[in-house]
């Protein structure tokens, strides 16, 4: 085969085990071990993200802002290419999809790339401790849809928050600069260590949202297990969260969020996981249990025993602390929404 086709052949070979690789992202879902089913006839969990991960979309938007060739979507949560942890067709679940432009794409799907496309944007300015600024979004966006900018962020926003648990928050509105603004006060604004990297955050709000619908104490196995599910595996390194096991067990146990203990009279040996102290200080029941709805497409009532639990605790918070809410979101209240 002459060397010119040779190469030819060679790019469409990459292009298709690239896509081969978001089709595998797309179909990849949370199932979570609720203690009873929502109300709602909406699945748990079954909230869709749009995000953007096929390699023509990464070049156009690495042409766009000089990124590096790692795609940082939130399809990309999986971490992995394994086909571990699939999923069990009885239980509710989360499901991140990938959305690959078409030159027959409809107004919609076009609208959807571009919230792929500034969803990419927004996570690396993050990894990269930039700041965001709304002509930069413009531009990544393109003149013909500047109308549409309101919508197109707020999609794309919502579909970061529900996976890493974090705020785009206008900080600065003389020069129109942002910031993703982690829900919780972990180091480094959500990173845990200090340097660059993404956030943390929606890994803690998840496994605290497991230990409250556990009854307030999960089963290690029972945490793994469902982080499973999210292709999240202890013992094998995370391009967001590095080795999940040493994140979970020790930094966010050392950070008092997670408590980690042994089963008492367990043998072999077993283990739990409890809310830390901080996270009883500083997180509501019911602020998670908004998460978990904001992650699932429902609403915290729909998760019946437990949110009444949450008002329990939200009203005890406000007869001890009329201003404990505000805690969740750290300085926030300070910021405005940009949409």
């Amino acid at each position: 085969m002459p060397q010119g086709q040779k190469s030819k052949h060679h790019t469409r070979e990459k292009r298709h085990q690239s896509r081969g690789d978001s089709q595998s992202h797309r179909r990849v879902q949370a199932p979570v071990a609720m203690e009873e089913c929502p109300t709602s006839s909406s699945p748990v969990l079954e909230g869709n993200t749009q995000s953007l991960s096929s390699t023509e979309s990464t070049n156009t938007s690495q042409e766009s802002w000089g990124a590096p060739s790692t795609t940082i979507t939130s399809s990309g949560i999986s971490g992995t290419r394994s086909d571990e942890g699939k999923n069990s067709q009885d239980e509710e679940h989360l499901r991140f999809s990938d959305v690959l432009p078409s030159t027959e794409s409809s107004y919609t799907d076009i609208l959807t790339m571009k919230v792929g496309l500034l969803e990419q944007f927004l996570l690396y300015k993050y990894k990269m401790k930039q700041p965001i600024m709304k002509e930069d979004m413009l531009k990544i966006i393109g003149q013909n849809y500047k109308n549409q900018y309101p919508e197109i962020l707020k999609r794309a926003s919502e579909c970061i928050e529900v996976v890493f648990a974090v705020d785009l928050k206008e900080i600065d509105s003389t020069s129109h600069s942002y910031d993703l603004i982690s829900k919780v006060k972990l180091p480094n604004n959500g990173r845990v260590h200090a340097g660059r990297g993404l956030p943390k955050t929606g890994l803690l709000m998840t496994v605290l949202g497991v230990i409250f619908v556990k009854g307030n104490c999960a089963a290690e196995e029972d945490i793994w297990k469902f982080l499973g599910m999210m292709r999240v595996f202890a013992g094998r390194k995370h391009f967001i969260y590095g080795e999940p096991r040493k994140l979970v067990t020790k930094d966010l146990v050392r950070l008092k969020y997670l408590e980690y203990r042994q089963v008492p009279n367990s043998e072999p040996p077993r283990y739990e996981f409890l809310w830390g102290p901080k996270a009883q200080a500083e997180i509501s029941k019911m602020k998670v249990l908004e998460f978990l709805a904001k992650v699932s497409d429902t609403v915290p009532s729909a998760f019946s025993s437990r949110y009444e639990e949450a008002l329990r605790d939200e009203e005890a918070r406000a007869r001890a602390k009329p201003t404990a809410s505000g805690n969740y979101r750290g300085t926030s209240s300070s910021f405005s929404h940009p949409y």
